[in-house]
């Protein structure tokens, strides 16, 4: 009779933040101030805005307001994927903005892949950057079928790179059981989400850019952010709030605050690994509807993570990350599934987080000039890379420099709100059941796409 596996950390924020250890907290906001510009949120948004925008004009105050500690959002929380996925698909521009726009957008991600990991060797930030590509399998035929649709697509884009692989040479890459196919691009590298995140934080410091901690903003107001401790008048106020964007007064129902939970196992032993594979580091995901994520981590764990319970009643946010049991058996059972080789291995830390999701699950980036208000985010599970660009675009915004990225058709895209409650709750937990009703259909004995998944994209907003 096995052992039981021992109970691993729940919460705690994540896994990332207890390997890496957090310095002390800085202080809060002393009192009312000025400043050129003020972000609120300390996650890769607000650090990446703040790096950009001082590396041109070191002149400007800039002043961060994060209402925990610098990267306790999605920054610091997330399965490490720094990929060229354009936030809800290269269809979601295609008849507002024609195919060369929509080109320049994809070009422009696959640029930011390096261009993080350029500023990362530049600045000395350290965060276990693989550059291993990405890696999407399929383990049913429904799944194959849609993974040669997506390849199809990609083929239709010149920057996309996506190799089509047979079962036998994706399975000698990595070994997922009862693979049927996989595909693979070059534009994604695996990361620690805490190391980037803390070192940023350390890099703008060293700017001059000034973070505040443990303060929370509770209203954005035209050229200010109010606080507990006093306001913040800028002439630029920029929302980088992502997954908590709903706390904020009047913004309940701009972006739904979307839950996605992560396991990771203890360090596997060589033999595990000479079955698994994966020498090559690339990020895994497949292709079911409630889809999956994966890396492993530079100290030979598996981290992989899914969409467990997906929404809180009245747009709620987490408990420092603690995840229910039942969504932590869900991530085991695919684990194992995947890699039997793991069925031993101890799962050390669950967590869990918000991610920011738009109503037509397409990012934004932009800057209402009359107002001085600027946002980005609805990044969907895309951010890692995402914030940087909507960063660099911030910074010519801001400054008011015209450029190639201020032309990106993410730039100033709006959106309607999500319904108010009950509406969103009973939607949203409909929308998941029905995906996880067509993934359970798929595996034992559809051949085609459950017909309950189309409608629930189309639902959704997700279908373009």
């Amino acid at each position: 009779m096995n052992a039981p596996y021992p109970e691993p950390v729940n919460g705690g924020v994540s896994f990332w933040w207890n390997d890496l250890g957090r310095s002390p907290d800085r202080a809060p906001l002393p009192g009312s101030t000025s400043a050129d510009v003020c972000i609120v949120g300390a996650g890769y948004t607000g650090l990446w805005t703040a790096y950009y925008l001082k590396k041109v004009a070191p002149h400007l105050r800039i002043v961060i307001l994060e209402q925990r500690f610098a990267g306790f959002g999605a920054s610091g929380r997330n399965g490490g994927w720094l990929t060229n996925e354009i936030t809800g698909g290269r269809g979601s521009y295609l008849a507002s903005h024609g195919r060369d726009a929509v080109g320049r957008q994809q070009t422009a991600m696959n640029d930011t892949v390096d261009e993080v990991i350029r500023v990362a060797a530049l600045e000395g930030i350290d965060c276990d950057i693989v550059k291993g590509g990405e890696f999407t399998v399929a383990t049913s035929p429904a799944q194959q079928s849609r993974l040669l649709g997506a390849v199809a697509e990609a083929a239709e884009w010149s920057m996309t790179d996506v190799e089509l692989l047979s079962a036998a040479e994706a399975t000698s890459r990595i070994n997922v059981h009862g693979t049927t196919g996989a595909m693979w691009h070059p534009h994604c590298a695996r990361i620690h989400p805490a190391k980037l995140a803390a070192g940023l934080a350390r890099v703008v410091e060293a700017l001059g850019v000034e973070i505040y901690e443990d303060t929370r903003v509770t209203e954005i107001r035209p050229h200010e952010a109010v606080t507990g401790f006093g306001t913040v008048t800028a002439d630029t106020i920029v929302r980088a709030t992502e997954g908590f964007t709903a706390q904020l007064k009047g913004l309940g129902r701009t972006w739904l605050p979307m839950n996605s939970s992560l396991i990771v196992t203890e360090p596997l032993p060589s033999d595990t690994w000479d079955q698994i594979g994966w020498n090559g580091y690339e990020t895994l995901g497949d292709q079911a509807h409630a889809y999956m994520y994966a890396q492993r981590t530079a100290d030979d764990r598996i981290a992989i993570g899914g969409r467990g319970v997906p929404y809180r009643y009245g747009s709620g946010t987490d408990n420092d990350g603690a995840t229910d049991p039942r969504t932590v058996g869900l991530l085991r059972d695919i684990l194992t599934r995947f890699f039997p080789a793991t069925e031993s291995a101890a799962i050390e830390h669950v967590w869990s987080g918000v991610l920011g999701v738009p109503r037509d699950w397409s990012a934004t980036v932009g800057l209402d000039p009359d107002t001085g208000l600027a946002w980005a985010g609805g990044y969907v599970g895309t951010g890692v890379t995402s914030t940087n660009l909507a960063g660099r675009t911030l910074r010519d915004l801001i400054l008011g420099t015209p450029s190639e990225l201020t032309e990106l058709p993410w730039v100033n895209h709006r959106v309607r709100k999500w319904e108010p409650e009950p509406l969103r709750y009973i939607a949203v937990k409909a929308l998941y059941a029905a995906y996880s009703a067509a993934d359970r259909a798929e595996a034992s004995k559809r051949s085609t796409t459950s017909p309950i998944a189309t409608m629930a994209d189309i639902v959704s907003g997700r279908g373009h």
